[in-house]
């Protein structure tokens, strides 16, 4: 199913034998740009054909980018997932009523207040005040299955040893503000004992639909559960809130909605965890706006159902982050999380000097069926799909990065990623529009069934494949958690896609650099990709012979059994060459018949074969190729 480039061993001795009567080929000015891998970023002198092609390439990319957005089927917008009176944080001071906590004891302003001892309850729809510290109690709500009622925290201070703080057991739904400039803190003392026949697990736990808004802070502790429970929906348009527990930091049933709020999370399992097991189109994620800091010995957020982020700034930490990816466990999951846990700033977002050295990758990043019940420690995760539209999203996880059971849309935003699994992994499709994608740290940079990259900005680092549709579920690195939330194993079914059509590809990969058990495409957009010369590595390998019909494509790679070139069918002109072996710094050039430069980039690796395709490249046309110090003739195919 490949196309054997052996027979190509003949240029390399024919640009052997013509080194010699190429002795100002070494000393020709050839430069690159500060990147070395844009092939028409020549110096000032270049033909001036090369601008002209960049600029029509990149029109095209734009246009095929306008074109590409993605949508999903479960796509939401504000209008469906926030009320007005979600946005709605006044109050009027003079028709509330006021609840003042004494430490020991409380008083209240209206008989819809039950106090007994430091147990207060509110039974009736109204706009309550609180203020105040109890030591040791707890405010319920247990109002008519109509009612909608705010409680506004104006500097509260609650702790409850045995239960939780709040606890909202009977309304239609609660609205939680927290009065502007105010500090307000609900904590669990370490324990959860049964007060009624619901299994109170979380500092913050409500039966109903819960809301939260305001400007004020809130800060919940939870050393024994959860931070906040919430069987229905859980919405938050204002406020910051910081949550540490020991288990989730955020447990739901149905669903999470964030807008304008400012979350940060230190959670012993999840950060954010949405799964409803008796409807699977509940235990969603809907993210709006706002910003959220997440750190989690399991995953960042996951959702049972989908997980969609409109905009936002999002960091997270799962699982101690890449570098723990080969330990496949968390030591600590489950355990309570301290807040200003030593270590959390030192996370590693960028690429260190060492990050592109295409060392091959190690046995134990990958992982066993036998081993599913590890912890999953994966950055954004959901089995219906994921829909990410914009924002400023960083991740740093030990297992896969962004993970769907089904498919991945991402139609705009800045990513920072380091992953010690796959960078983005779905199961069925990823769909990547207009990104500007940097992955610092993977296993795979990208995977799934079917890969279609549309337009963007990707630069990607792995030790194993770039890109690569596997046509199967997620095996490798850790799984686990929610049962059926991670896929078994891996298989080649022979029905992978690639298809790049636009945008800017850079790809240093330890193991292919496109690899698909399916078909293998491009028709637009820029790609390099520099592959290491050892292993049993190509720059690409695809079951059917892979086309190229436009765009620019330049790579550097070994000539292993594996390697493999464009079929004869495509519809522009390639150059394959083995080289020998080419050491970094090398300047590749290819200048057509009349010497116009078409192509120049500096090797960044050792390489023995180059791959180069571009519009201006026509099949069966005459080229002077140069790379290092030896020169000579080749024809594209």
């Amino acid at each position: 199913m490949k196309k054997n480039i052996s027979i190509l061993l003949c240029i390399t001795l024919m640009l052997t034998m013509l080194a010699g009567c190429s002795g100002n080929s070494s000393s020709v000015d050839i430069s690159a740009n500060e990147n070395n891998v844009n092939p028409n970023a020549d110096s000032a002198a270049a033909a001036e054909t090369d601008t002209a092609v960049e600029t029509t390439n990149a029109d095209a990319a734009e246009t095929a980018n306008a074109d590409a957005v993605e949508t999903a089927d479960f796509s939401q917008s504000e209008v469906d997932m926030f009320t007005d009176r979600d946005y709605d944080s006044g109050y009027s001071e003079s028709e509330s009523i006021r609840i003042q906590l004494n430490g020991n004891s409380a008083s209240a302003s209206a008989d819809s207040v039950k106090i007994s001892g430091t147990t207060i309850t509110i039974t009736e729809e109204a706009a309550y005040v609180i203020s105040g510290t109890l030591n040791d109690g707890m405010i319920i709500v247990e109002a008519d299955d109509t009612a909608k009622l705010q409680i506004v925290l104006n500097g509260v201070n609650i702790n409850s040893e045995n239960t939780a703080a709040l606890y909202v057991l009977s309304a239609d739904k609660v609205f939680v503000t927290l009065a502007d400039g105010t500090e307000n803190i609900l904590s669990n003392g370490g324990a959860f004992e049964s007060i009624d026949e619901n299994n109170i697990d979380g500092a913050v736990y409500s039966r109903q639909d819960l809301t939260w808004n305001g400007s004020g802070t809130l800060t919940v502790t939870s050393p024994a559960g959860h931070g906040i429970v919430c069987k229905d929906d859980l919405v938050f348009t204002g406020g910051t809130y910081m949550v540490t527990a020991a288990s989730h930091g955020l447990d739901v049933n149905d669903s999470v909605r964030i807008a304008e709020a400012s979350i940060t999370i230190d959670a012993g399992k999840d950060g954010i965890h949405a799964e409803n097991t008796e409807d699977a189109s509940l235990g969603f994620v809907y993210i709006l706006s706002g910003t959220m800091d997440i750190e989690a010995e399991g995953d960042g957020i996951s959702a049972g159902a989908y997980l969609e982020v409109q905009d936002g700034t999002i960091s997270l930490l799962a699982g101690g982050g890449y570098e723990n990816g080969t330990s496949q466990s968390s030591a600590s999951y489950g355990g309570f999380k301290g807040s200003g846990k030593p270590g959390r700033s030192s996370a590693k977002m960028v690429p260190d000097e060492n990050s592109t050295n295409m060392q091959p990758p190690e046995e134990s990043s990958s992982m066993t069926a036998s081993e599913e019940s590890s912890t999953s420690m994966k950055g954004l995760k959901a089995v219906s799909g994921i829909l990410i539209s914009n924002g400023t999203i960083t991740i740093d996880s030990a297992d896969d990065s962004i993970h769907s059971d089904t498919s991945v849309i991402m139609n705009d935003g800045t990513f920072e990623i380091a992953s010690g699994d796959d960078a983005v992994h779905a199961d069925d499709t990823l769909t990547i529009t207009d990104c500007n994608l940097n992955i610092s740290k993977s296993y795979e940079g990208l995977e799934a069934q079917k890969l279609y990259v549309k337009g963007g900005t990707i630069v990607l680092n792995s030790t194993d494949d770039g890109l690569n549709a596997s046509g199967g579920t997620d095996s490798s690195g850790t799984t686990g958690g929610r049962d059926g939330m991670s896929g078994g194993g891996k298989q080649s079914s022979g029905n992978g896609v690639i298809e790049i059509s636009g945008g800017n590809l850079t790809i240093y990969a330890s193991g292919d650099g496109l690899d698909s058990n399916g078909t293998l495409t491009i028709s637009d957009g820029y790609i390099y990709v520099a592959n290491p010369t050892s292993g049993d590595t190509s720059i690409i390998d695809a079951d059917v012979s892979p086309v190229i019909t436009g765009g620019t494509f330049v790579s550097t790679g070994s000539t292993t059994m594996m390697a493999q070139t464009f079929a004869s069918s495509s519809t522009q002109g390639v150059i394959s060459c083995t080289t020998g072996t080419q050491s970094p710094g090398s300047v590749v050039t290819v200048k057509d018949s009349n010497g116009n430069r078409v192509i120049s980039y500096e090797v960044e690796y050792s390489c023995a074969m180059v791959m180069i395709s571009s519009p201006d490249i026509v099949k069966g046309d005459a080229y002077t190729l140069t790379i290092g110090s030896i020169s000579g003739s080749v024809q594209a195919e």
